[in-house]
């Protein structure tokens, strides 16, 4: 882990400080750190007290629940302009999940009592914080119900078709997650979602080239993805 002196001007590119006066700004400066962690670095672990936001300006990292023996449940990828730590920060309780850079990844850490003032003085902020909770709350509904209700087939349709990006008429995921990842984050065994990876393949729906996966077919994605 690296630390660097912060430039002002990272902060107003950040969307949860977008909303920020310059004078706001500097008065939250000191409180806000430059790190830089290389692949494969836990930021923060679960069980571990509540001290921080911490803010991703580049790179990705993955949210995880490990247990005692070593495996692991993803509960999401996240990048740039994404944060993590503030639940722990709302409820006094220690961290809920792990994260670990899957890149190396440059961050913002603001400490607990600057983030706090944040939300106090900025209602802006703190309504990014809220949508935040609340967009993260309707995930994991949907996860639940995926669990629940839909078959691995489906769980690697929705989630193919949830991590595309559109891209000159085209759905592209740039960075396909290594399959054992997908199977940690649908629940499944790596051996059923190569199988399902390479059906969607073999059946025209999907093309995979190295980490880069075209959608082709979102109707039919759709379709095998719905509950029912």
């Amino acid at each position: 882990m690296a630390q660097f002196a912060l430039n002002p001007n990272i902060l107003k590119n950040v969307p949860l400080f977008s909303s920020f006066t310059d004078q706001q700004l500097q008065m939250l400066l000191p409180a806000v750190q430059h790190r830089r962690f290389p692949r494969n670095s836990f930021i923060i672990r679960a069980g571990e007290e509540t001290d921080a936001l911490y803010i991703i300006l580049a790179g990705r990292a993955k949210v995880l629940i490990p247990d005692d023996d070593g495996n692991e449940v993803i509960l999401s990828v996240i990048g740039p302009n994404e944060f993590f730590g503030e639940m722990g920060l709302l409820d006094d309780q220690p961290r809920s999940a792990s994260v670990e850079t899957t890149e190396p990844c440059e961050m913002l850490r603001i400490s607990r009592g600057a983030f706090l003032n944040c939300l106090k003085d900025n209602f802006d902020a703190a309504l990014i914080i809220i949508r935040n909770l609340v967009k993260r709350l309707r995930e994991a509904d949907r996860k639940i119900e995926s669990l629940a209700l839909i078959d691995v087939y489906g769980r690697v349709a929705r989630l193919l078709m949830e991590m595309a990006k559109q891209d000159n008429g085209q759905w592209i995921i740039e960075k396909a997650p290594p399959k054992q990842e997908i199977a940690r984050m649908i629940g499944a065994s790596r051996e059923m979602v190569s199988r399902v990876v390479k059906d969607l393949h073999d059946k025209g729906v999907i093309r995979a080239e190295k980490r880069k996966i075209f959608v082709l077919d979102r109707e039919s994605m759709g379709r095998r993805s719905r509950v029912g």
